[in-house]
């Protein structure tokens, strides 16, 4: 009887393990930003995630209006490389993968859009968006139309127009994109794109052959990791220059109140959040010199009192500094001229608020202690000559004078020699 039992659990165990090994599971992420360092780190996080776990895919629900080139050529390395199908599915209605965004559609296994979405206009642009000699830009075209080819010819799709949004910045609706066989499939939402793909063979960039049927597949949502999402935040550059702002206020706030302790805190901590992110973004570390400017010409302005001449062209220093400060490729990755005003004038105003209160408190003559008795008035108690007693501030002292002093008489005094005042007559 033990036996049929033994025989019984082993038999429910391997049902058990095969019904699990049969499963399909999907490792699911959504990039709903510009593409840059964390987007990477977050991608590769997912790709071995579904190594780890023998996922059967993994899907990146895609909306973004490009990004960071070396960012891009990471992802897609990770990409090519995976050992697990890639899905890009560009998600929801009114989305669009632009720029870079058209890179990492265009190199997964299954590139799918959803109705409404597009994609293209993949032209490299220098960045900061000025405007490029022949020679360069030429050489940028090149190289980004042989890195597009590099994948899209493998992946069975139309090479010629993929690098047509290179060269001549072309977009596509997601039926047009499907039509001239940019991507797989157009499908309302997950569950579409799944039943679409059935008994459909994918081709891997390795040449391999596989077919999915992910129908009611166990679908693993990967959030990004707290990290990641602080670090996502920072990496707006509106974002960074604001956080750099306000760590420069708060710095510049101890400097005229030592001993706060709090402003100096705050200060390091957020200009050393504020490096953190721009140390990963393209940053113009020249523009530093002018936002450093900009203070400096807060600090005139409270000293000298030019009627907002010098705060003004503090305000247009930080302005200018703040919108040279990240030298992104899309506007999405560059400081807004809203930004940089809505920063640097209340910034500026709040500055030399504060230098004028430091100057002031600092031109205010001491009254306490002992040079809060220099220039005090008293009255002779005694004759002085060359000493006697005065009443100063309440109290009686002993005192000196260079020449007589009659009592009641009023004196004033010039020096503190230990508990000895030295006075002279008030003429």
């Amino acid at each position: 009887m033990s036996k049929v039992r033994t025989l019984l659990a082993v038999t429910l165990l391997v049902f058990l393990s095969s019904a699990i090994a049969l499963a399909s599971s999907v490792v699911k992420i959504r990039l709903d930003d510009t593409i840059q360092p964390i987007s990477d780190e977050y991608i590769g996080r997912a790709i071995e995630l579904a190594r780890q776990t023998n996922a059967d895919a993994v899907l990146i629900e895609l909306r973004t209006p490009g990004g960071l080139v070396d960012s891009t050529r990471s992802i897609i390395e990770k990409m090519l490389a995976s050992p697990v199908p890639i899905i890009v599915y560009v998600a929801p209605s009114g989305a669009r993968a632009a720029s870079a965004g058209f890179f990492i559609l265009e190199a997964a296994d299954v590139a799918a859009m959803a109705p409404g979405t597009n994609t293209g206009a993949a032209h490299p642009v220098n960045l900061g968006g000025e405007k490029m000699d022949d020679v360069m830009k030429q050489k940028l075209e090149n190289d980004s139309a042989a890195f597009m080819r590099s994948f899209v010819g493998p992946r069975g799709r139309n090479v010629a127009l993929a690098e047509a949004a290179v060269r001549e910045s072309k977009s596509w609706t997601d039926k047009e994109a499907l039509d001239q066989h940019l991507i797989d499939y157009v499908a309302r939402d997950q569950d579409d794109l799944f039943k679409q793909m059935v008994g459909k063979p994918i081709k891997r960039f390795d040449g391999k052959t596989v077919t999915l049927n992910l129908v009611g597949a166990q679908i693993v949502d990967l959030p990004m990791t707290l990290r990641q999402r602080i670090l996502d935040f920072l990496l707006d550059p509106n974002i960074a220059f604001l956080v750099l702002a306000v760590g420069a206020l708060a710095l510049y706030a101890e400097f005229n109140h030592p001993g706060a302790i709090l402003p100096g805190v705050v200060g390091v901590v957020f200009i050393l959040l504020a490096l953190f992110a721009l140390n990963l973004l393209p940053t113009r570390y020249a523009a530093f010199t002018l936002i450093m400017a900009a203070f400096v010409m807060f600090a005139l302005e409270a000293k000298f009192a030019t009627h907002g001449v010098l705060g003004v062209a503090g305000i247009a220093l930080m302005t200018i500094g703040g919108l040279l400060l990240v030298d992104g490729p899309i506007p999405e990755m560059r400081v807004k001229l809203w930004t940089a005003l809505s920063v640097s004038i209340p910034l500026g105003g709040i500055t030399v608020f504060l230098m004028s209160i430091a100057l002031k408190a600092r031109r205010h003559k001491i009254m306490t202690g002992e040079q809060g008795m220099i220039g005090s008035i008293g009255e002779a108690r005694t004759d002085i000559d060359p000493e006697g007693k005065v009443f100063v501030q309440g109290e009686l002292w002993n005192a000196h004078a260079p020449s007589r002093v009659q009592i009641g008489e009023h004196v004033v005094v010039r020096k503190i020699d230990g508990l000895e005042l030295e006075v002279e007559k008030v003429t």
